[in-house]
């Protein structure tokens, strides 16, 4: 399936540079040379930007129809 600009994405890894886990959900907000990577925003239900970040295709996921939203507390860095 084919990711583009504003799809909601789910991590597959954690990325701990960034306080994300495998499983958080971001946007897309820019594609890199063709989906090989992805800058996703991540950000809390209240609105509030946690990270922008590049992740590569291999990490990520398209949000399925069977998906369930989920929450966690972002921990103090």
């Amino acid at each position: 399936m084919t990711i583009r600009e504003h799809d909601c994405v789910v991590l597959t890894a954690d990325l701990p540079s960034e306080r994300l886990k495998a499983g958080d959900v971001g946007t897309v907000v820019h594609v890199h040379d063709a989906g090989v990577a992805y800058e996703v925003e991540f950000m809390t239900f209240a609105g509030n930007t946690i990270a922008v970040a590049t992740v590569d295709a291999a990490a990520l996921r398209p949000v399925g129809e069977r998906d369930l939203s989920h929450v966690r507390e972002l921990q103090s860095a």
